[in-house]
């Protein structure tokens, strides 16, 4: 197949008009390894919130109001990218994440999860256009979690390529708490896709009349973390809890999480949720879950030669509690986990492994950055 979009993109590299360098910004933090240095890459990002890398090694960034940016190498910031679908960007919603096809060096397709107004207010939606130049081309929605519901919360949503090429999208339960356990709707779902939308096959929920497509498991709240495991190829995830029980699942087909029939979290308020139950029969216990909640988002596994002390640990942001968390893992199980990054006062929205063996976080704030995160020789 033609290699055309990949060199359309590297043909914008050069001819991005000049722009500012951004001064690099490092501060250092104590760690149980040594010295973790943070180092801005990019900033006046207006709430990012995904990161995908370029075969180049440049990045694709995601703004809640509806933006999609590459950021170059010298951390400039390019044009808004031309063609991104329409985003409701009220509370929660807006642009969310972004996904690079397998094959993107040949089919130059992106993959966008966002929140698709239209009747009956806004739903998690996705769309897949080819990346040409400075705009998405051919860009066509396909797949949308109905109904849509006209709140502002919880649209989730992250997407995660397997290693079959099969397209794994996460939803919330958009502050309709029932909704988790219906079937036929849309909200608190995790599914299963094949890269143009339709459904996987062998579903088993497929069988159950009405069940809404693509369906594989169910029960979740909201999940922003989503990540393939480097050795089994499974798909870990983590989900907002509410006041506690932010938690860790590895999902399998046709199982359901529980929510909100059983959370180790209470309500805002503080009074407990439905009959205040944290296990029951035919529902599944978290791998892991913290309380009081860290607001988990973006999930990543180390894999990379660069810092031998975290290879085989899991990272995840925390909004809420402003700090990048390490997870030690034993199997299926959380060993121990260390709090990095806590006097840093950033919101972390998003994490992931550079091609250079770092890690990189966005941070959700009005003037938001791409910052890398390192480990130092002791």
């Amino acid at each position: 197949m033609s290699r055309r979009p990949l060199a359309a993109l590297l043909a914008l590299a050069l001819a991005l008009p000049a722009a500012t360098t951004i001064a690099a910004a490092s501060r250092d933090f104590p760690s149980e390894s040594g010295t973790v240095r943070v180092t801005t890459v990019a900033e006046g990002l207006e709430h990012p919130w995904g990161l995908a890398f370029l075969p180049d090694g440049r990045m694709l960034v995601t703004e809640r109001p509806g933006r999609l940016r590459i950021v170059n190498a010298d951390g400039t910031l390019s044009r808004p990218i031309a063609g991104v679908p329409r985003v409701q960007a009220r509370g929660q919603g807006g642009l969310l994440d972004v996904a690079l096809h397998p094959q993107f060096a040949e089919n130059g397709l992106v993959y966008l999860s966002f929140s698709e107004p239209g009747s009956g207010g806004a739903g998690t939606s996705v769309a897949r256009g080819r990346l040409d130049g400075e705009a998405l081309k051919d860009v066509q929605v396909i797949f949308r979690q109905s109904p849509k519901v006209d709140t502002g919360f919880h649209y989730g949503s992250r997407l995660v390529f397997d290693r079959s090429g099969q397209l794994w999208v996460s939803s919330g339960d958009r502050g309709m708490q029932d909704s988790a356990q219906d079937l036929t709707r849309g909200q608190g779902k995790l599914f299963k896709l094949n890269d143009d939308g339709t459904p996987a096959t062998a579903l088993p929920l497929a069988a159950r009349a009405g069940t809404h497509p693509g369906v594989f498991s169910y029960g979740h709240r909201n999940i922003q973390g989503m990540a393939l495991h480097p050795t089994t190829g499974l798909v870990w995830t983590h989900e907002h809890g509410p006041r506690g029980g932010d938690e860790i699942n590895v999902p399998r087909a046709g199982r359901n999480y529980g929510w909100p029939v059983i959370t180790y979290g209470i309500n805002y308020n503080g009074t407990t949720i439905g009959d205040g139950l944290k296990e029951k029969d035919g529902m599944e216990q978290p791998l892991h879950q913290w309380t009081p909640s860290i607001g988990a988002s973006g999930l990543a596994f180390y894999t990379a030669d660069r810092f031998p002390a975290w290879k085989g640990n899991a990272f995840v942001g925390s909004l809420a509690l402003t700090h990048l968390q390490r997870l030690v893992l034993d199997g299926e199980r959380v060993a121990d986990t260390e709090v990095l990054l806590d006097d840093w006062d950033e919101r972390i929205r998003d994490v992931r492994q550079g091609p250079d063996g770092a890690l990189y976080v966005l941070t959700d704030a009005r003037n938001g950055q791409v910052a890398k995160v390192e480990l130092l020789a002791r």
